[in-house]
């Protein structure tokens, strides 16, 4: 069963409430898309369960349905057979992680293609993202922000990113705060946090991997980066992950 959310938060009419607890029971799986969550937490279906949906209204999940363990932060969760989701893009990505669940990783892959779109995100990835937060202007600063973000476990000096923006290390530098507000020096480490942060949540990499393949180079400088950013070490972020 699959229940789809709106542009609101809307309050189920008793009988869609019905509906869903008594096919709740039936299901093998259910899935939630965005907003579709409160549809479910008025059913008692999410109670006691791990549970996302768009981070407008997470927060309003939260509050008016506390049984529910709301992470606000996140692309879908799986709790047992119920599947939720956030919104917007999110919604495919769930619809990918089923149709691997259920068909394999090489089907997903294609539909994926056929939909013109990358293979799906992981879950536990994050709603926002560090290069939607830097929002760069020009197709030259955004292209040195993809390829960092592709060789994150390279030192990534500015000489290099000037060199895949096609400007000069200056020009770079000067262009790069001017369009994001941010040191290249700044941007680079944030998008190795992120790409860290999924890498301990996933919790299938030791610590000392994480940090060597996010560009880090060992865990104590990646540790300074995670209590700059989140004020928690790396350690502490797993291990929320995991509960």
């Amino acid at each position: 069963m699959l229940v789809v959310g709106d542009n609101e938060a809307t309050v189920a009419p008793p009988s869609l409430v019905a509906f869903l607890q008594k096919a709740a029971k039936r299901c093998r799986r259910i899935g939630v898309t965005c907003t579709g969550a409160f549809n479910l937490a008025q059913a008692g279906i999410l109670d006691g369960r791990k549970a996302t949906t768009h981070w407008r209204f997470a927060s309003r999940l939260q509050r008016e349905y506390s049984k529910i363990n709301v992470e606000q932060d996140r692309i879908f969760i799986i709790d047992g057979p119920v599947w939720t989701s956030a919104g917007m893009t999110a919604c495919i990505d769930l619809a990918l992680a089923l149709v691997e669940k259920d068909l394999g990783p090489d089907v997903a892959r294609l539909v994926a293609k056929k939909m013109v779109v990358y293979h799906r995100r992981a879950g536990g990835q994050s709603q926002y993202s560090a290069l939607l937060e830097l929002e760069p202007r020009s197709d030259r600063i955004q292209s040195a922000l993809t390829y960092a973000k592709e060789h994150l476990d390279k030192e990534l000096l500015v000489e290099e990113l000037a060199e895949a923006a096609h400007l000069s290390p200056r020009q770079f530098s000067r262009a790069f705060r001017a369009e994001t507000g941010q040191t290249p020096a700044k941007a680079v480490e944030n998008l190795r946090i992120e790409a860290a942060r999924l890498m301990l949540e996933s919790g299938r990499h030791p610590i000392d991997i994480v940090a060597r393949d996010t560009g880090f180079g060992d865990r104590n400088r990646m540790r300074r980066a995670f209590l700059r950013a989140f004020g928690q070490p790396p350690q502490m972020i797993r291990r929320a992950a995991a509960h």
